[in-house]
């Protein structure tokens, strides 16, 4: 399970402000937040299983995250990694990339190949919101903040709602809030105490694993939190982007940070 909120055109500095946990078995291994190598051209994390990422940023300022669907079934036979999603709509040769809106269209004849999943992507001028669990499939989102977990984006489950409410009054510091903070707000280990505001998802999923996954970050030896990501561009070019990552006991255990110039690149 994973979790983010997003503020975009909503902050008087930030064009898109990120906050994102990224929850996995720990026992899959992926590597660092980096610059691919080329072709590519975006910074990314990379799983080592699938070869995809979950979140990225391209040279130019495109942006993209992925979580998957909470559903018990095991995945479908043969369907295709959903970590391809963001690395095929940032990979495109130079001169051939395609908007948010053009992707998700052509996206769409194959969504149903795919396990569940919600895509977030922007491009220069427009945020878009895809799920292949939702009619129809994708969306353009006016300025705004958005929240995002394993369901349809802004269900009101208590953890991203308690995230939710931090983030905005985040936003409302204007300039003089952190990323520090943003980060502080990601590492909250509260779980829900009440079975009864437990998310009722309908995926069977037992309560002992609701409870487990009710904290924003997640802390189990077997599955968790296993990095929080915090992004913030501005709208002429400049870019902060920082990935702090977690052992199994939720310990650190390393941070990636860049901070870039409009023009720059790694």
């Amino acid at each position: 399970m994973c979790l983010l909120v997003l503020a975009w055109q909503a902050h008087p500095r930030y064009r898109l402000v990120v906050a994102a946990n990224r929850d996995e078995y720990h026992e899959r291994p992926a590597a660092a937040l980096a610059k691919w190598p080329p072709p590519a051209a975006f910074i990314a994390g990379r799983d080592l299983r699938a070869q995809g990422t979950w979140l990225a940023v391209d040279r130019e300022r495109r942006f993209g995250v992925v979580t998957n669907f909470r559903e018990l079934q095991p995945p479908r036979a043969g369907a295709p990694s959903r970590g391809e999603l963001i690395p095929r709509y940032l990979g495109a040769p130079a001169g051939a990339s395609l908007s948010a809106q053009q992707f998700f269209a052509a996206l769409e004849p194959q969504a149903s190949s795919y396990s569940g999943f919600n895509l977030l992507l922007t491009d220069r001028d427009s945020l878009w919101y895809g799920s292949n669990r939702a009619t129809p499939l994708a969306r353009a989102l006016p300025p705004g903040t958005y929240g995002l977990s394993n369901e349809l984006l802004d269900t009101p489950w208590p953890k991203l709602q308690r995230v939710r409410r931090g983030f905005e009054a985040w936003l409302r510091q204007g300039e003089s809030g952190s990323p520090a903070a943003l980060f502080e707000l990601l590492n909250d280990r509260t779980q829900v105490a009440d079975d009864a505001a437990l998310p009722r998802s309908g995926s069977g999923l037992p309560r002992d694993w609701e409870r487990i996954l009710s904290a924003p970050f997640v802390l189990h030896p077997d599955y968790g939190t296993r990095c929080s990501t915090v992004v913030l561009l501005e709208p002429g070019g400049r870019l902060y982007l920082a990935e702090r990552r977690f052992d199994p006991r939720g310990e650190p255990a390393g941070e990636t940070e860049f901070e870039l110039n409009p023009a720059q690149w790694p």
